[in-house]
């Protein structure tokens, strides 16, 4: 695995011209040659390409400049559909998007016990099938699917190598028997760097964008996009900011680490907490069977509603993501970050005030730039309509995503 995802730069670079039209369009061919300093005929050739291939079109509409009018183009929303299932501890959500990122179909379901690999690989090919059908989808239309979960994962052979309350999917390898089952391509790879690739892509964002993304849910990860294409690292397991230590003879995390950020600012420590605060649990309705994700919807809840003990909590895991945000903006020097996943879905805006305020004040480069900070138009299935991107981006502009092949026969 590449430290990185190439990012395209010669010429005739079929992903730089597809990422510049899915920011930018629409746009014409003449500003396509302004932007990338390729040729006309470079260009053309491109675009006729694209536009054969079904990825582009041109929308019908002309630009008057005084001489020829220049005909624009869009990304074909239509041209493939990407489908994304997140992995949790209770539950399993599969999204489906166009090409443009947009979602035209979702499920929910909860995570069923499974004695064996096959049961897991069963559970999942069902989802991928009842929504595909279910959507109407052709089989030739859909460019592939995405399993996301908890890092860490070893994207090149398709396995998740810990799942924390689903022991039994760690080692499986799940890409390779899925892509036999379905049919189709299979990637497996980390929730928050899908979500990064999601927002990414679905917000049209320009590849000249420092972008980075926090995840929040079970556990806490981060991912960069740069130059259009998402920072791998050397095991494509880059951004875990969620183990950064914050307190040197802290609490002994799973990763090996002792004080991890997760341990005191994640949902499932908050919720500890809420717990083991007298009456605090009974009070927010929290029941001892509760999921973790549950009870945390209750507890962000009543910090929005104005419950001073919820609201102590929150603030205080704000304040500590306050400080990750800020190391993750001062490493990368981001002009732009998104807060996703689910643990911001009722919340979130007390993490973004907090978030804000912190990077306005101590971030490094606040004197030549500030850093815009947003919160997730869909925090929950983030990850999911991430996955979902990342088998477009591989598949419409290759060299910035993973590379999606169809399965050998």
């Amino acid at each position: 695995m590449a430290r990185r995802e190439s990012a395209a730069a010669g010429p005739g670079s079929r992903a730089l011209v597809v990422d510049l039209i899915r920011s930018s369009g629409p746009i014409s061919r003449v500003e396509l040659v302004e932007a990338t300093r390729l040729t006309q005929p470079t260009i053309s050739n491109i675009v006729r390409r694209l536009i054969d291939d079904g990825v582009v079109r041109e929308t019908g509409a002309t630009v008057a400049t005084g001489g020829k009018p220049r005909t624009l183009l869009v990304i074909n929303s239509r041209s493939a559909y990407g489908v994304g299932i997140r992995v949790g501890a209770d539950t399993i959500t599969c999204v489906v998007t166009d090409t443009r990122g947009g979602t035209i179909g979702r499920e929910l379901v909860s995570v069923t016990p499974a004695e064996g690999p096959e049961d897991i690989v069963a559970q999942l090919a069902a989802l991928y099938n009842d929504v595909t059908l279910g959507l109407g989808l052709a089989p030739q239309s859909v460019a592939g699917l995405a399993v996301v979960g908890p890092g860490p994962v070893d994207v090149a052979r398709g396995r998740f190598l810990a799942l924390p309350g689903l022991e039994r999917w760690a080692d499986l390898d799940l890409g390779q028997a899925l892509t036999l089952r379905l049919g189709v391509p299979v990637l497996v790879d980390s929730d928050a760097a899908a979500a990064a690739v999601g927002e990414f892509w679905g917000r049209q964002v320009s590849r000249e964008r420092t972008f980075g993304c926090l995840y929040m849910n079970s556990g806490i990860g981060s991912g960069v996009v740069l130059d259009g294409a998402l920072h791998r690292g050397a095991s494509s397991n880059a951004g875990e900011i969620g183990h950064v230590s914050v307190l040197r003879d802290g609490e002994r995390c799973r990763c090996g680490g002792r004080g991890c950020l997760e341990l005191y600012a994640a949902p499932s420590a908050l919720v500890e907490r809420a717990r083991a605060t007298p009456d605090l649990a009974d009070r927010l309705g929290i029941r001892p069977d509760d999921p973790d994700a549950r009870a945390f919807d209750l507890l962000a809840r009543a910090a929005i509603y104005g419950d001073g003990q919820a609201r102590a909590l929150v603030d205080e895991s704000a304040l500590l993501l306050a400080d990750g945000a800020l190391t993750l903006a001062n490493l990368w020097d981001l002009d732009t970050l998104v807060l996703a996943g689910p643990g911001f879905a009722i919340a979130g805006s007390l993490y973004v005030s907090e978030i804000r305020r912190r990077l306005a004040e101590r971030a490094f480069s606040r004197g030549v730039h500030t850093v815009e900070v947003d919160l997730s138009s869909n925090p929950r299935d983030a990850a999911a309509i991430g996955g979902a991107a990342l088998v477009l981006q591989g598949s419409v502009a290759p060299g910035h995503g993973p590379q999606v092949a169809a399965p050998q026969a």
